[in-house]
């Protein structure tokens, strides 16, 4: 092996534990984030959260679309209707999350969630005619009979709510999907300030029917709060995917569930049940494996 070649491995292998370390925080953010939104939907409206995620969500991503070449250019695109699309089933997302941290417990939400990465790759077949083996499609129903293992009758999430992180879920798979063909062309600072736009401006059709003034300054660090917590925690995640491959990092996204249960407990005192841990342990297993999967045909690409 010559020097350079070593070199350039230990160039990538810091990329790589920079990237894991930066998933993992960006994780850790967005749990923080989902636990502010659970804590303030106790007492105030979703639609009045997801405009304070949103708007002041813009605030963190608005110096990355003024460096360079300038804001007027990067909010040139061609593709305003895909862009359209994103940001409207990313608020439908955004308001089913929020709704579900509100009537369940946090961890239970994650670990539902989990099943996005398995929705997104069966969505890749018709919307991105993408080719998915019998492998994967074996590991995708796997993900999905984990999920009814945490929904069935005395498995903790036998109700009707347990169909918001779901809906939040499959949104979230279709914006994953939008994200796919906009990156292609679009810069990711553009693609989220599209996104709060659309965000914020359908919250504010609420507002009037929903408004509740925040009771004291805890309130009102607690709502910007979310709005600038997410924004940080989208970057952090954008930086994790900018230094290390998608199969790299992306299986840290599962360290949800460890903080989702530590921040449920010291705050809630909530706990999964039994059932909800086996089906979330078969969830994250099919991710895994398709994660694996991906990056096998990759090496073979």
């Amino acid at each position: 092996m010559t020097t350079a070649t070593t070199a350039d491995s230990q160039v990538q292998a810091r990329d790589a534990v920079a990237g894991i370390l930066w998933m993992v925080l960006a994780v850790f953010i967005f749990i923080g984030m989902d636990a502010l939104a659970k804590w303030q939907a106790e007492r105030y409206h979703v639609a009045q959260l997801v405009f304070f995620r949103s708007t002041f969500g813009l605030f963190v991503v608005l110096p990355f679309l003024l460096h360079g070449t300038g804001l007027r250019a990067k909010l040139k695109s061609r593709r305003l209707g895909l862009h359209f699309v994103r940001a409207a089933v990313g608020t439908i997302s955004l308001f089913a999350f929020f709704l579900a941290y509100q009537k369940l417990a946090l961890a239970d939400v994650i670990a539902l969630s989990f099943i996005s990465p398995l929705l997104m790759t069966a969505l890749s077949v018709p919307l991105l005619g993408e080719t998915v083996g019998w492998r994967r499609w074996t590991a995708i129903g796997v993900g999905f009979l984990g999920v009814l293992v945490m929904v069935q009758p005395g498995g903790g999430l036998f109700s009707a709510y347990a169909l918001l992180p779901l809906a939040g879920a499959f949104t979230y798979a279709l914006v994953g999907v939008t994200i796919r063909v906009l990156s292609r062309t679009e810069e990711p600072a553009t693609i989220v300030f599209f996104f709060g736009l659309f965000s914020s401006v359908t919250a504010c059709l609420f507002l009037p029917f929903v408004w509740v003034t925040p009771a004291d300054l805890t309130d009102w660090a607690g709502q910007i709060g979310i709005g600038l917590i997410g924004g940080l925690a989208q970057l952090a995640m954008t930086t994790a995917f900018r230094r290390a491959p998608v199969s790299v990092v992306s299986p840290f996204e599962y360290t949800g569930i460890v903080w989702g249960v530590a921040i449920g407990f010291a705050f809630w005192g909530e706990l999964p049940s039994l059932a909800v841990w086996a089906g979330c342990g078969l969830v994250v297993g099919s991710g895994l494996y398709i994660l694996h999967r991906e990056a096998s045909l990759a090496r073979r690409g």
